[in-house]
C-alpha cells in the first residue's frame, strides 16, 4: 500500500539556530522498546473478580516516572507504525491495596453487603437513591456517556459529578407506549465492562486534563422523586434539539428494590461543551489545544486513546478572566481565554500503562461485541467511529459506509480487526471532530471565526479526515502539539506547570535523539517529515 513519497515542508519554517530547533522535531507516535510479544485482550474477557473488587472499591494514584524514558530511535518520515506484534493470552490485573473512600451524602447508609457483581470477596457501600440525594440537595442529568447516565449533585458541601452505570440486576419490563416510543433499553453490565475504565482511570491520575475520580459505591432500589424529574427534563429537552433521537436508558420509574448501580463520583469538571456557548476565538484556540496537549501527555504515558471524544466529554470551566490583547504578554495563541478543559468519560478507551516493558498487557474495550455503533447514524459523531474502524480495515483515510461494518472481526490489513493495538489516530480523528464542531457552532463575531479558519488552515489542512490522500496528515496529537509549538502559538513554557514530574515528560516527546543527525542536511537545515496520510505498514502476527 506504500506509495513513493517526497520531502514537504510544512507549518512556520523556523529561522532558529539549529539547537534550538531540535524540540520541534517530534517522533510520530510515542517512542517506546518494541517487545517480541505482548499479551492482550480487550477488556470484556477479565476474570480476576477480586481485582475489580479492588478497582471499584478504592482510589489510588499512579506515579508515572519521567525515568522509563523513550529510547533513542532515528525519526520516521512517515507516520506508519513500527510493527506491532498481535498477542492472544488473556490479560490478568493483579489486585492493588488502595485506601478506602468517603462516601458523598450518605444520610443513613445501610451496612455493606457482599455484591456478587463486584468481587466474591469484595465489599462496596451500598446507598439508596434518596441517600444519594436527600433533602435539600439537587440532583441533575447532564449527560449520556458510552454506558452510563451522568447527573451533577449539588449541596451545601459543594458539587460532584455522579456516574451511575447500571449492573446486571432485574428492572420493570417496558410499558406498550415505551416499546411504541421505540426505547432502546442500555444493556446491564458486569465487571469485564467496568474494569477497564477504572483501570485507565487508575492510569490517567496524575496526568492533567483528565477528570478525576472521587468515589465509588453502589446505589440500590427504587429511585427517588427528584431523579425522576430530571430524568424526564433531560430526555424533553433532547427531543426538542433532536426530535428523532432515541432514548437509550430505562427511566427511573421502572426501578426496583433489587435494582443496582455502581455509581462513580467525579470533581466537578463544569459545563460539557455541548452545552458551552463559544463567544471568542481564544476560546476555540484554548480548548483544542488543552486537549491536544492532554491527549498527547497520556499518549506518551499509557499509549492512549480516547476513541469516543465527542462535544459530550469535554468539560470547560471558567478558571480565570479573558487576557485582552493589549494585556498579552506572549505572542503566541494558548492561554487567553481563562478556560479549564477536562476529558470525561474512558468506556470506549485503549491503554498500556507499562507499555515498555516486555509481556506487559493494555487495556482495551472491544468495540467488535457491538457494530451497531459503527452502523448507526443518529449522531453525526457516528461518523468518527466508521473513520476508526475503517482505518482498522484499510489503513488509511477512506471512511466506509454503515453497511461496511456488518462482520465482526472482519480480515483488515493486520489480519482479524483488534481494538488492542495502539493506533493514535484515532486521537486525531476526535482532535478534527472537536474543530469542525467548534468552528459550527460558534456564537461570536463572524469576522473572528474568519480570521481563525485562515490562521489554521494549514492545521486543518493536515487534521481534516477528508482530505486527499496526497496531503499530509498528522498521525498523533503529539504530532499535533509539534506543529502548534513550531508554529509559534504554543510555547515551551506552557507545557510546564505545578506537577513538573508529568508536566515535563511531554516535553520528552517533544525533544529529539541522538540519531537525529541523520535526518539534518550538511548545513544544519531541517526538513519537516512528510506524513502520508495515516497508512501503516502491515505487521506480523504472533
Amino acid at each position: 500500500m506504500s506509495k513513493a513519497t517526497s520531502l514537504r515542508k510544512y507549518g512556520k519554517q523556523s529561522r532558529k539556530p539549529k539547537a534550538d530547533r531540535l524540540f520541534v522535531e517530534l517522533p510520530q507516535t510515542p517512542v517506546r522498546s518494541q517487545p517480541k510479544t505482548k499479551k492482550v485482550i480487550e477488556d470484556d474477557d477479565i476474570q480476576n473478580n477480586g481485582a475489580f473488587e479492588e478497582l471499584v472499591g478504592k482510589i489510588s494514584t499512579i506515579r508515572i516516572d519521567d525515568e522509563n524514558s523513550a529510547p533513542s530511535i532515528p525519526l520516521r518520515r512517515s507516520p506508519r507504525r513500527k510493527e506491532q506484534h498481535i498477542p492472544a493470552t488473556p490479560l490478568r490485573v493483579e489486585a492493588i491495596k488502595l485506601q478506602t473512600p468517603r462516601i458523598l451524602s450518605p444520610s443513613k447508609p445501610k451496612a455493606p453487603v457482599d455484591i456478587d457483581a463486584v468481587g466474591r470477596e469484595g465489599e462496596l457501600q451500598v446507598l439508596s437513591w434518596s441517600d444519594i440525594c436527600p433533602t435539600g440537595d439537587k440532583i441533575v442529568k447532564i449527560a449520556e456517556a458510552s454506558y452510563a447516565e451522568v447527573y451533577r449533585v449539588t449541596n451545601d458541601r459543594g458539587t460532584s459529578i455522579i456516574k451511575v452505570i447500571r449492573m446486571e440486576s432485574p428492572i420493570k419490563p417496558q410499558t406498550k407506549a415505551q416499546q411504541k416510543s421505540g426505547l432502546v433499553d442500555e444493556e446491564p453490565h458486569s465487571e469485564s465492562d467496568l474494569i477497564g475504565e477504572l483501570k485507565i482511570s487508575e492510569w490517567l491520575a496524575d496526568i492533567p486534563g483528565f477528570v478525576v475520580y472521587k468515589e465509588r459505591y453502589i446505589v440500590q432500589g427504587k429511585a427517588c422523586r427528584e431523579l425522576l424529574e430530571t430524568h424526564q427534563s433531560f430526555h424533553k429537552k433532547l427531543k426538542r434539539q433532536d426530535p428523532d433521537r432515541l432514548q437509550f436508558y430505562p427511566s427511573p420509574s421502572r426501578y426496583l428494590d433489587d435494582t443496582r448501580f455502581l455509581v462513580v463520583e467525579l470533581g466537578d469538571a463544569g459545563t460539557a461543551l455541548e452545552d458551552f456557548e463559544l463567544h471568542s476565538t481564544d476560546q476555540l484556540w484554548d480548548i483544542f489545544f488543552h486537549v491536544a496537549i492532554a491527549l498527547a501527555r497520556a499518549e506518551a504515558h499509557i499509549e492512549f486513546e480516547h476513541r469516543d471524544l465527542h462535544e459530550g466529554n469535554l468539560c470547560i470551566r471558567k478558571t480565570g478572566q479573558p487576557i485582552p490583547a493589549e494585556d498579552r504578554q506572549r505572542s503566541g495563541r494558548f492561554g487567553f481565554s481563562g478556560l479549564e478543559v477536562t476529558i470525561l468519560d474512558y468506556g470506549l478507551s485503549r491503554a498500556h500503562a507499562d507499555h515498555q516493558v516486555e509481556g506487559s498487557q493494555p487495556i482495551a474495550y472491544d468495540l467488535e461485541r457491538d457494530l451497531s455503533i459503527f452502523t448507526s447514524e443518529h449522531a453525526p459523531q457516528c461518523e468518527v467511529y466508521r473513520r476508526m474502524r475503517s482505518f482498522l480495515l484499510r489503513g488509511d483515510r477512506v471512511c466506509l459506509p454503515p453497511d461496511s461494518h456488518r462482520k465482526a472481526y472482519e480480515e483488515g490489513i493486520d489480519g482479524p480487526i483488534t481494538w488492542a493495538l495502539h493506533e493514535p489516530y484515532t486521537n486525531v480523528l476526535w482532535l478534527a471532530y472537536i474543530y469542525d464542531w467548534m468552528v459550527k457552532h460558534f456564537k461570536g463575531l463572524k469576522k473572528e471565526l474568519n480570521a481563525f479558519k485562515r490562521l489554521t488552515k494549514e492545521l486543518w489542512t493536515h487534521l481534516n479526515p477528508d482530505a486527499d490522500d496526497s496531503i499530509p496528515s498528522f498521525s498523533s496529537a503529539s504530532d499535533i502539539v509539534r506543529f502548534a509549538l513550531e508554529s509559534g502559538w504554543i510555547e515551551e513554557d506552557q507545557l510546564m506547570g505545578v506537577r513538573e514530574d508529568i508536566e515535563k515528560s511531554i516535553l520528552s516527546i517533544l525533544t529529539t535523539n541522538d540519531d537525529l543527525g541523520k535526518e539534518l542536511d550538511i548545513d544544519g537545515a531541517t526538513e519537516t517529515p512528510y506524513r502520508r496520510s495515516p497508512r501503516r505498514r502491515q505487521r506480523s502476527v504472533v
